[in-house]
């Protein structure tokens, strides 16, 4: 009786078994992504891209133009064009500097001594608030001309100025935000750095290997793969900056600030133009894309794979 009760469990386990190891089961744990995916992301891509091929106000029914939008961003639009420049100088500004900046702080970060833990998240605390519209408030009020750092200069005999109204500086500032914001790319060097072995270090010191050497010949190309991704990162969430240009400088002065993401804003939300609007996004992204395949394509000449054991071809 025992025996053929266990076999009976034994079955039903093994039948619930099955059950779950079903494409059905896997399809429903992924189903809550599928659902806001589909609705949520590959909808309203699909809307924006037939919208950018219409004269649509949000005010009444799109009409169909064609290209026309795109021609126009393309051959008549001085704004567009302002935009790409100033975009363009802000990403090859503030990515470098911002990777630069995590990468340094993240090596002394990886140094064994007691309560780094704290220094870490006190470090990283920034990052969490740092795209925040309290955050860029105060940021033009410390850049502001009666701001914190016109106080700290006067005690220097340094001329006061604002830095957010001063065409040579406001885009310098916002490059200075987004360095302060580190706190993510600086996290994800810090596990890079503890996965280089240390007897990479130790064998390169016995040959007398000094700490500028060891950077350059060990660091950096063991973090390689890392930096590719931070770069990646960096790229694709600069072109999409919007909400400090907006709330610091409303991309003044003499349009200096004046980011892609802003223009978009303006013509879709401001002049309710929303299908010219969806041209400018759908432009974004290309650049965006074209932007990445660079990187992709030349990372086979300096991103290293340990587990390939040379550079990827």
């Amino acid at each position: 009786m025992e025996t053929a009760v266990s076999t009976t469990l034994s079955k039903r386990s093994r039948t619930k078994q099955k059950r779950w190891d079903s494409p059905i089961a896997g399809y429903l744990f992924i189903s809550p992504w599928i659902i806001g995916f589909l609705t949520l992301t590959l909808y309203p891509m699909i809307q924006s891209l037939y919208y950018s091929f219409t004269d649509f106000s949000l005010l009444e029914a799109p009409n169909w133009v064609g290209v026309r939008n795109y021609e126009k961003i393309l051959t008549s639009d001085d704004k567009f064009i302002q935009s790409i420049k100033v975009t363009f100088m802000y990403v090859i500004t503030s990515v470098p500097l911002r990777m630069v900046a995590a990468l340094f702080i993240a090596m002394l970060l990886a140094k064994n001594v007691k309560g780094m833990s704290a220094y870490r998240t006190a470090i990283y605390f920034p990052s969490l608030i740092g795209g925040s519209i309290a955050v860029s408030i105060l940021w033009r009020n410390i850049f502001g001309k009666e701001g914190y750092i016109n106080h700290i200069l006067g005690y220097f005999g340094i001329g006061s100025t604002a830095w957010v109204n001063n065409p040579d500086t406001a885009l310098g500032t916002l490059v200075l935000l987004v360095v302060w914001q580190f706190g993510s790319a600086m996290v994800i060097f810090l596990a890079g750095l503890k996965q280089i072995p240390a007897d990479l270090y130790e064998a390169s010191s016995v040959d007398g290997a000094g700490k500028v050497r060891q950077f350059f010949n060990i660091t950096l190309p063991m973090l390689s793969p890392t930096i590719y991704f931070n770069l990646v990162m960096g790229i694709i969430s600069s072109f999409q900056m919007f909400t400090p240009a907006m709330i610091i400088t409303q991309g003044g002065p003499m349009a200096s600030t004046y980011v892609y993401a802003l223009y978009l804003y303006e013509r879709g939300f401001g002049q309710l133009q929303m299908g010219y609007a969806s041209g400018l996004a759908w432009i974004m992204l290309l650049l965006i894309a074209a932007s990445t395949s660079v990187i992709f394509i030349t990372s086979k000449y300096w991103v290293f794979y340990e587990s390939e054991g040379s550079r990827r071809r």
